[in-house]
């Protein structure tokens, strides 16, 4: 028993070591750079090579997720924690077969998704990916109203400038790519000037489109991430705030130096008691 409590407390010192930390980033960076890599045309042996270099690295993840399991002490508070099921799932996922394999697509597939451990690993990436997550359900608010927006002008545009040009405006769906086209300002002059030329007041539609989308709800979404990204850096930086797994971690710790402390009492208690 005291034996596993000192790998564990070894464990968890390794994992929360910063050269540890930073050597694991640089090991996700690598992986990103080999599957960049294989998409180009190189000789057999430098592709051999690459498949080697992908071995190892899937090892030396499999390692590290064993390490943090083992420094948690109890799997089922590993589990709890959404970023470490997403890293298990990742790591599992690489342990499929890229060769000779009917899963080899699906295994060469998933080892792309591995770059996205650099966010479970860096903590101000977690606080951006938190906050985008949690800005989502109001901006999908902003977006259905955008969509609004979007129908009604593709209406409008289709019933007014069909006649001109069907290939822009022939129903409300194409209407609506055109509209997405105005609304990214790509050549949308183009087509403003095309429906001037019958319609000299045309210019209204597009610019009360563009200040509606373009400016109020663009502005909006930037307003909701901003917000909700502020909330996420101010949660971090209070202490009592602090998520409940770094505590534990802490107080584990604590007791494992109370027990060894205990443990050195005793036996100096046990030597004293036999010279007497």
């Amino acid at each position: 028993m005291l034996q596993a409590t000192e790998l564990q407390a070894r464990f968890l010192r390794l994992r929360q070591n910063q050269m540890f930390e930073l050597f694991v980033i640089s090991v996700i960076v690598l992986s990103a750079l080999v599957i960049g890599a294989k998409t180009y045309a190189m000789p057999s042996a430098v592709l051999q090579a690459f498949v080697v270099l992908d071995t190892a690295i899937t090892v030396f993840f499999l390692v590290e997720i064993l390490v943090r399991m083992v420094a948690e002490g109890n799997l089922r508070r590993f589990f709890r924690q959404g970023w470490n099921v997403f890293d298990f799932v990742i790591v599992v996922a690489s342990l499929i077969p890229v060769e000779d394999s009917e899963a080899a697509l699906l295994g060469r597939l998933l080892r792309i998704f591995r770059v996205l451990r650099l966010v479970s690993v860096i903590p101000e990436l977690r606080v951006l990916l938190n906050a985008f997550l949690q800005a989502i359900p109001r901006m999908g608010y902003v977006a259905l109203l955008m969509f609004l927006v979007f129908y009604i002008y593709g209406a409008i545009g289709s019933m007014l400038f069909h006649a001109i040009n069907p290939d822009l405006w022939s129903n409300i769906t194409v209407s609506m790519l055109t509209l997405f086209r105005v609304a990214t300002f790509e050549d949308w002059t183009d087509v403003m000037y095309e429906t001037m030329a019958v319609y000299p007041l045309s210019w209204v539609f597009y610019l009360t489109f563009i200040f509606i989308v373009a400016f109020v709800f663009l502005n909006m979404m930037i307003g909701i991430v901003l917000e909700t990204l502020q909330r996420e850096h101010e949660s971090a930086k209070d202490p009592a705030a602090e998520p409940m797994q770094v505590l534990d971690q802490r107080l584990q710790v604590i007791t494992q130096q109370l027990q060894r402390l205990e443990q050195s009492g005793c036996c100096q208690s046990f030597s004293t008691h036999k010279e007497t």
